[in-house]
């Protein structure tokens, strides 16, 4: 079975500290667009953040980091590992951060059809453009992770992917990149006007 997490643990300097989690776009927070998104393909669902999220939460299990002084989206995938490892049958984790709102309805599937084999990192990449914090991890893992956090040498999602062996998985162009991340108050109105094209 595939888990999911959602990566909401950012600092969202660029978004003027707000918690970006719960920004809205066309009415609804980010966190709740990714949720629905990602909930219908997975068998279990966490979110990952150091914020209480209360209410906002659903519902769903809550998963702080448990590297202290290591914030970034590799602390975050540590613990969606160390999450999923007590839920029988779950054998691969797939991530993605809350600021992605446009998410594939095929993004689990493709990523779990397109591996060499089951031990090996798959990684999304849409326009030649890899996004290593949407991806799909065996769960086998949290250990190198773990020992690769304690190290400290860098906190990078893509170097640690390279050390333990991963494929891109190429998703199809479409009007807007799927994977297009909210980072700044003018990619939330690129988000908007694209939300307000579609209908």
């Amino acid at each position: 079975m595939i888990a999911g997490v959602i990566l909401a643990g950012g600092r969202s300097s660029r978004m003027g500290g707000r918690d970006k989690a719960l920004i809205e776009l066309g009415g609804q927070s980010l966190l709740d667009r990714l949720r629905a998104r990602l909930s219908s393909q997975v068998g279990a669902l966490a979110i990952n953040t150091n914020a209480e999220l209360g209410a906002a939460a659903h519902g769903h299990d809550v998963v702080p980091d448990r590297f202290a002084g290591l914030p970034g989206p590799l602390a975050g995938i540590h613990a969606g590992l160390a999450w999923a490892e007590s839920i029988p049958g779950v054998t691969h984790v797939a991530t993605a951060s809350v600021d992605t709102p446009f998410l594939p309805a095929d993004f689990v599937a493709r990523l779990a059809s397109a591996r060499a084999d089951g031990s090996t990192v798959a990684v999304a990449r849409s326009e030649g453009r890899l996004h290593p914090t949407c991806a799909l991890w065996p769960v086998a893992l949290r250990v190198r992770l773990e020992a690769f956090l304690a190290e400290g040498a860098t906190g990078k999602v893509l170097a640690f992917a390279e050390e333990v062996g991963y494929i891109a998985v190429d998703f199809p162009a479409m009007s807007f990149d799927p994977f297009f991340n909210i980072n700044t108050p003018e990619d939330l109105a690129k988000a908007t006007a694209f939300l307000e094209a579609r209908h």
